[in-house]
């Protein structure tokens, strides 16, 4: 038996997350519909984390011990060749057999994308929010050093049954990126809770609109009340972009 570690990247406009689901198409079954094309088994397959129906990923890490001989190589050709055109294996490598996608998890990097135009981009539908007024973004870059440190994070995350215990995460960096007209959000942590990257979005949004004062962000934080933060931004702009393991 061999512990694999795949690392894949995937555009999630056409999927419904990452975990299987009765009456929709996700990349995991989408994964190990492929897998079992090659191998003809399906081994229990650990994914790095959840994501939502359209959401993406520059990098997503699933770990799976299998017994088939096949190279680590020829894998990641043959994953490649029966995968749907929304997913692909970038790399395929042994690791420990006590390694976990999820619980070896150090960390993990989130961009979200911002189409900042009064005319939206085709080439970017589903694949970006497109917002039409002007952003401040130096404005929200100083807001957004507020999320910066160790916090509990209930007023930045949609209770349900994923969520219990400690909502008390510790976040490395965020800052905010103009390129043109596509502004790049990126915040990196320890650990996330469900929805809340979009909702930390989602409330710079609001604050960069009026409809939140610049400055409360802290006092929305101590706050530990959803309530009090922005809406959750649309799944169409987020990207899983780096998981980490050490």
């Amino acid at each position: 038996m061999r512990n694999l570690l795949l690392t894949l990247s995937y555009c999630g406009k056409n999927l419904h997350g990452w975990q299987i689901q009765d009456n929709a198409l996700t990349v995991q079954e989408v994964f190990q519909n492929a897998l079992y094309q090659i191998i003809h088994e399906r081994p229990d397959i650990k994914g790095c984390s959840r994501t939502d129906s359209g959401v993406h990923a520059n990098m997503y890490c699933v770990s799976m011990k299998i017994a088939h001989p096949i190279t680590e190589d020829h894998l990641m050709m043959a994953m490649n060749r029966y995968l749907s055109d929304d997913v692909a294996v970038t790399d395929v490598r042994q690791v420990p057999d006590d390694f976990h996608a999820r619980y070896s998890c150090k960390g993990k990097e989130y961009v979200y994308k911002v189409w900042n135009s009064r005319v939206r981009n085709p080439f970017l539908q589903d694949l970006a929010l497109h917002y039409r007024y002007e952003m401040d973004i130096d404005k929200m870059n100083r807001e957004a050093q507020a999320f910066v440190g160790t916090h509990d994070f209930t007023s930045f995350c949609t209770l349900d049954k994923r969520e219990k215990g400690d909502f008390t995460r510790t976040v490395k960096y965020f800052n905010i990126k103009r390129e043109g007209d596509l502004v790049t959000f990126t915040v990196a942590a320890d650990g996330f809770l469900y929805n809340m990257v979009r909702i930390m979005v989602g409330t710079l949004l609001a604050m960069n609109n009026g409809r939140i004062e610049f400055g409360t962000l802290p006092r929305i934080i101590e706050g530990e009340n959803r309530k009090l933060a922005g809406p959750t931004a649309p799944s169409c702009g987020l990207y899983l972009n780096k998981v980490f393991y050490q």
